[in-house]
């Protein structure tokens, strides 16, 4: 079992996990289910975040909402922090590094890091000084952890934009960069009942046209594919991890015509709902 450390105060909750040999499945408990987790692993680790497989060459940090994870080969040396939004996100004005920056819900769908052996030890120390803050308990200790907590992540910031991406975007202005991470947001709060573009656009106070120019000209999908993306990436989530009819899951994610849930299912997947789910879960685990 994982050695677990925790701080709870009224609504306010952070916890560090070090896990030792195998644990899969370990990080989709309904335990870590609306918290924000920071996820350390060594190299030589093999996993899923959804449908994506990674395997770690050099030691990752992983930036996990509500993905599902699944841990297929691991070691010793795992670290899992997580906190909800009420220990940190509540109290931060700067979107670059808040719950919903550049690390989460990001439109470029890069939910990790690598680090270098100089990056890797300070990544630790910072998960060191967390751990001993948990430990020691003082009366301080939440504003410690918070202010390493932070460090931790605009660090991150820092090299994920550096190794993902490419030099047109890191030079563009921060106002152009704060669309996109609005988007991501507005995106995984409403696309359950909000599907089309112009939804998106009066959020954001734009014209459809002009928020689909911005993304075609920085080379990213349309905003209507990532529109469909989450909503399929919800609707797999849905059928593997649940139990809910085909005809429940349309409607959870907005559509009253389960037929036309289908036929775009079927269509952008080129499996129906139905034979996805008996297909994946009987082992036959195709390319998603």
């Amino acid at each position: 079992m994982p050695q677990t450390l925790i701080f709870e105060d009224h609504y306010k909750k952070l916890g560090l996990e070090f896990f030792s040999g195998e644990h899969p499945g370990m990080i989709n408990s309904n335990k870590f289910r609306h918290d924000v987790k920071i996820f350390f692993i060594p190299a030589g680790y093999e996993l899923t975040v959804d449908f994506n497989r990674f395997k770690t060459i050099k030691p990752s940090l992983f930036f996990l909402s509500t993905q599902q994870v699944n841990i297929e080969h691991g070691k010793d040396g795992a670290i899992l922090l997580y906190y909800n939004r009420d220990f940190y996100c509540i109290q931060i004005h700067d979107k670059e590094v808040a719950c919903d920056g550049l690390l989460f819900h990001n439109v470029f769908e890069i939910p990790f890091i690598e680090l270098d052996r100089e990056e890797a030890a300070v990544v630790k120390k910072l998960f060191s000084e967390i751990q001993y803050e948990l430990e020691w308990k003082d009366s301080s200790a939440e504003e410690m952890i918070r202010t390493y907590v932070k460090q931790l992540i605009i660090r991150s910031t820092r090299m994920w934009k550096k190794q993902h991406l490419d030099q047109a975007i890191v030079k563009i202005s921060g106002h152009e960069l704060d669309i996109f991470r609005d988007f991501s947001r507005f995106l995984e709060i409403h696309f359950r009942e909000k599907h089309h573009v112009s939804d998106y656009a009066d959020l954001l106070h734009m014209a459809p046209k002009t928020l689909t120019h911005k993304f075609r000209a920085l080379r990213l999908e349309s905003p209507n594919q990532l529109i469909i993306n989450r909503i399929l990436l919800e609707a797999k989530r849905l059928l593997l991890y649940t139990d809910k009819p085909v005809k429940e899951i349309a409607h959870h994610l907005g559509y009253e015509d389960p037929a036309y849930f289908n036929r775009l299912f079927t269509q952008k997947t080129e499996n129906t709902p139905s034979n996805f789910r008996k297909n994946y879960l009987s082992g036959k685990k195709y390319n998603t």
